[in-house]
């Protein structure tokens, strides 16, 4: 009988994770370093972690991490890469911090084309300060701030990040993806690979939206909302490469 050994990635740490159990954040976490390594980049990498449940990055990651202060990640990396142009900069974010208080530092400086990566995690509501509404939260969907679900004519419609991105001349590289299966997990690992690939090469501006679970939240169990996630986020948020091959 064959036996496969999984070996802890030396990119991170050999500590406990402080993520609600079953959320993909973790999981992001490993595929992240994973690639790294295989890249044999560790030592040229500088992340970027600022406020929401992305924010402890810099505690599980083996190299360099920049906080930034909530919805500043795209400012703080543009700053960090034009000083540091070969080294390898991912902007890690959730989606109140990406699409609400930081959408002008994240649409400026995708429409500039600067040269770093964005991994973003889109769970659909404000994870880390108790379930508020976000600008991804599905019409109908039950949040702390929303009581009766989104409503379109209160709150408006759920707002496409990578197809808003896309949208935009001067990125490279955009797609979605999930981590609710396992699948999808070596879809994800492939698509972020590439886009680091393109930033080492000098490509451009990068980014990666990565449909993940929120099952404290959510008030699911992980099983279910991985299900939700395939069978009905995915209709709102569909899946695929919107720029670039």
């Amino acid at each position: 009988m064959r036996t496969v050994v999984f070996d802890k990635p030396k990119s991170i740490k050999n500590l406990p994770m402080h993520y609600c159990p079953g959320c993909g954040h973790s999981v992001v976490h490993r595929l992240i370093c994973e690639i790294i390594d295989e890249l044999d980049i560790r030592e040229d990498t500088i992340g970027i972690a600022p406020v929401g449940c992305a924010v402890r990055a810099y505690d599980y990651w083996e190299f360099d991490v920049s906080e930034a202060a909530h919805g500043r990640a795209a400012a703080v990396a543009t700053g960090i890469k034009r000083v540091h142009p070969d080294k390898l900069v991912i902007c890690y974010q959730g989606d109140g911090d990406l699409a609400s208080i930081g959408m002008g530092e994240t649409i400026h400086a995708a429409n500039r084309g600067e040269n770093f990566t964005v991994i973003f995690i889109n769970n659909a509501n404000y994870g880390m300060t108790g379930g508020q509404l976000a600008p991804t939260t599905l019409l109908g969907q039950k949040t702390t701030t929303s009581y009766d679900g989104r409503k379109a004519d209160i709150h408006g419609y759920p707002i496409r990040m990578a197809e808003l991105i896309a949208s935009l001349t001067a990125p490279v590289f955009v797609a979605r993806t999930t981590v609710a299966d396992f699948k999808h997990i070596l879809t994800t690992k492939s698509l972020i690979k590439k886009a680091f690939q393109l930033q080492l090469k000098k490509a451009g501006y990068t980014f990666i939206e990565i449909l993940s679970n929120c099952n404290t939240n959510w008030k699911m169990s992980p099983v279910e909302s991985n299900k939700f996630i395939m069978e009905e986020v995915v209709k709102t948020f569909p899946l695929g490469v919107f720029k670039g091959e």
